[in-house]
């Protein structure tokens, strides 16, 4: 049987001097005399001292591991560097479904949060005991209760009745002297009380990420550095039908594999051969790689890609369900009485993920059961389809989750697995699959490319007339890709609800109506840093933008006008006076000595995701200050200024981080990044046809974070990048006088855009 490299939940909940939270099963009273294994654990104190919490989620470099080990260190009462995370480990961890949509913190964060409080209460009850004291007197630091006289330094006076000397409680008992040998399991409460804001050590105060020293030293073991025992190494090849959607031509398309082309290599293993998927297992990885270069495979003719040179007429000719989101007072009428129409279409292109090293896993099948190391964010979704690929009970498998090389969404991670997965069933070895980089950049399922359309207009006096959007997003659900080549899964087409995100606008007009066209994938496609809320701002600011020029009003003062609420008006407000913002109606034109135009541009945004209503993201709004050199075409960002209101925030600096992150990865997507197709493929194969932002190209990032210390802490992975595009888009307008609706704003796209002005 394969032996587990740590501890089992087992191990962890039956140790002796332990107090441990945990959800078990449905209709359990005492969780202490069921089967550990069927209890999930979120916290664990030992007597030792050492706390072990657990977390669904996983760390994309988003420094969750260090805030959710800042909740639990600061409910608990105990110094943060006691605190170990175990994240997105299926064997161990909640299942707490994909690491997507900024929610860790605002959605799985709080059962954690509640059983550290738990696990604080039950300790301190059992210290009232002990010391004969009300636990409401007691307080705790790193984990030493006392009473409260003996740490506020209160005077007591002592019962004797001839003792009149006012004395002090100094007695305290540590958490490991009330836990002792005690085994303690307690079922998770829904109504935990929790620390007040005014009682916070940890929580809002700055903590450096535990992971950073090992990444700065070499000293982490990434998925790309795992070895076990007996590894052998694996590549596939993969259908000439790269990232396309080909109905029922997926999983039928090998006509032969021809192993005699590789003969004369040496320390070849297996050539696995399942439907279209075809595998390669050598001694040795060099081996693999030129075994998988050198293969003859014969595929059928590939089906043809509609033109994706022309998205906008491609997308829109997808068949789609309309889905209303929003009808409020009487569009059509308002849009036929205007003074003043706008039509307008916004282009947003297909994006990578463009993880900077190509996908990599380790996986071993053993006596009916299958462990795989793995770089996904899907922890138990990959769970799930590992079980179904190999026709195993979903408890046979035990995902776990490792550093990869970046991802923000779904890249090649989960794929790469189940590739391992099925070569090491083969040869009953564990196998170590790596893709190439123009296997992750053909592969990958891509951030899909969308249109929106906005139609409306103004009355005479400069107000909003109407306001009639719609947005067409290819659906962003993909299979891992074995199930789709081994015939495992139809390649059905898969419609996800998700081209809603911010969809409906922050602006509060009369009439207004937003239709979302929910649509099958054109290509292979999954979700994407800012999914559909990106491109939807993109569309929403710059056409009030040009709302704003048209009724002579400045942008900002025209967005206020409609903006009614009070944190996105404070946010902005505070915004416009740190980047010293001047008022202005139109493209100011400005002009250095050097003959370069310079301009400014401004965006605001709630990034809203509609699968949890109620939840958004943090409220964000960037200033953009752009150079643009109109001889040559070229866009240089300048300077950001960005502002995030995100509620209480756990660690501000990691808070800081993520918007650093944010505004860098969006600046390249806008100015940079769009993927190019042939007729039948993906064409941006190698980082010269897809480049990304460089080191030099950076522009300074003044950030700016509203203090909200008592209001719910909010999601930061993803929202500083909403504004971006528009507050782009609107700088380059006031530098050249030139509206640009379609991105990336390359040099090429932009001079021809000048010129035809």
């Amino acid at each position: 049987m394969l032996q587990r490299q740590g501890l089992t939940r087992t191990d962890y909940l039956t140790r002796r001097g332990s107090l441990a939270v945990v959800e078990p099963p449905a209709g359990v009273v005492d969780p202490a005399t069921v089967d550990p294994e069927t209890l999930v654990p979120f916290v664990i104190v030992e007597a030792s001292g050492a706390v072990t919490a657990f977390n669904g989620h996983v760390d994309l470099g988003t420094g969750i591991r260090t805030a959710l080990a800042q909740i639990v260190a600061e409910e608990l009462d105990v110094g943060f560097a006691r605190v170990a995370m175990v994240l997105g480990d299926t064997a161990l961890t909640p299942d707490q479904g994909p690491t997507i949509a900024s929610e860790t913190i605002q959605i799985t964060a709080p059962p954690l949060r509640r059983a550290a409080a738990q696990a604080r209460h039950a300790l301190v009850a059992r210290a009232a005991d002990k010391l004969g004291v009300p636990a409401a007197d007691l307080v705790v630091d790193d984990g030493v209760v006392r009473r409260r006289s003996a740490v506020a330094g209160d005077e007591q006076t002592t019962s004797g009745a001839n003792d009149a000397t006012p004395a002090r409680d100094n007695r305290f008992v540590t958490y490991g002297e009330l836990i002792g040998d005690d085994r303690i399991v307690l079922a998770l409460a829904d109504d935990v009380p929790v620390k007040p804001v005014a009682e916070h050590r940890i929580v809002g105060r700055s903590q450096p990420r535990v992971d950073i020293p090992a990444k700065a030293t070499g000293g982490l073991v990434f998925v790309h550095d795992m070895r076990v025992p007996g590894m052998l190494h694996g590549r596939v090849m993969r259908p000439p039908y790269a990232g396309v959607d080909a109905g029922d031509f997926v999983g039928t398309s090998l006509i032969s594999v021809d192993e005699g082309s590789i003969a004369h290599i040496p320390g070849i293993v297996a050539v696995v051969v399942i439907a279209d998927f075809v595998g390669i297992v050598a001694e040795r990885e060099e081996n693999a790689e030129a075994a998988m270069r050198a293969l003859r495979v014969t595929w059928k003719p590939t089906p043809k890609l509609p033109d994706m040179g022309d998205l906008a007429k491609t997308i829109t000719a997808n068949p789609s369900t309309p889905r209303l989101l929003l009808d409020q007072g009487d569009v059509d009428a308002a849009i036929a009485g205007a003074a003043e129409r706008l039509q307008r279409t916004y282009v947003w292109p297909y994006h990578m993920h463009a993880s900077i090293g190509p996908s990599c896993a380790v996986a071993e099948v053993l006596d009916g059961r299958l462990r795989v190391w793995s770089g996904t964010q899907n922890p138990v979704p990959l769970r799930r389809d590992l079980a179904t690929l190999l026709d195993l009970p979903e408890s046979a498998v035990e995902v776990i989750r490792m550093e990869a090389a970046g991802c923000y969404g779904r890249n090649c991670a989960d794929d790469v697995t189940a590739d391992a997965a099925l070569l090491a069933r083969a040869v009953g070895r564990p196998v170590r699959v790596q893709l190439t980089r123009d296997q992750e950049h053909a592969w990958e399922p891509k951030g899909a490319g969308q249109i929106m359309t906005v139609d409306g207009g103004l009355h005479a006096d400069g107000s909003v007339a109407a306001y009639d959007f719609q947005t067409r997003y290819p659906s962003n659900v993909c299979h891992t890709l074995p199930l789709l080549l081994t015939g495992k899964v139809a390649p059905t087409p898969m419609v996800a609800q998700m081209g809603d995100r911010t969809a409906i606008g922050p602006y509060d007009f009369a009439n207004k109506r937003v239709v979302c066209h929910d649509m099958a994938p054109i290509v292979r496609a999954s979700w994407l840093r800012g999914v559909s809320a990106l491109p939807n701002t993109f569309a929403h600011e710059c056409y009030i933008d040009e709302l704003a020029e048209k009724a002579g009003v400045d942008p900002i003062e025209y967005r206020l006008r409609y903006l009614r609420d009070e944190r996105a008006r404070d946010l902005v407000e505070q915004l416009a006076a740190r980047a010293k913002w001047e008022p202005h109606v139109g493209a100011r034109l400005r002009e250095d000595e050097s003959g370069i135009r310079r301009g400014r541009g401004f965006a605001y945004a709630l990034y809203v995701h509609s699968k949890f209503p109620g939840y958004g993201a943090a409220w964000a709004a960037w200033v953009a200050d752009v150079a643009v050199d109109t001889t040559t075409g070229e866009v240089a960002v300048s300077k950001v200024t960005v502002g995030q209101d995100s509620g209480l925030m756990i660690n501000p600096d990691g808070v800081r981080h993520q918007i650093h992150g944010n505004v860098i990865q969006s600046t390249s997507r806008v100015l940079k990044e769009e993927v190019t197709f042939s007729d039948v493929a993906v064409a941006s194969r190698e980082w010269g046809t897809y480049p990304l932002l460089t080191f030099p190209e950076l522009p300074p990032i003044d950030v700016m974070m509203v203090e909200r210390p008592h209001d719910d802490p909010l999601g930061v992975g993803e929202s500083a990048s909403v504004p971006s595009a528009a507050a782009i888009v609107n700088a380059v307008y006031d530098a050249t006088g030139v509206r640009f609706r379609e991105l990336p704003l390359t040099p090429e796209r932009v001079l021809a855009g000048l010129r035809a002005a």
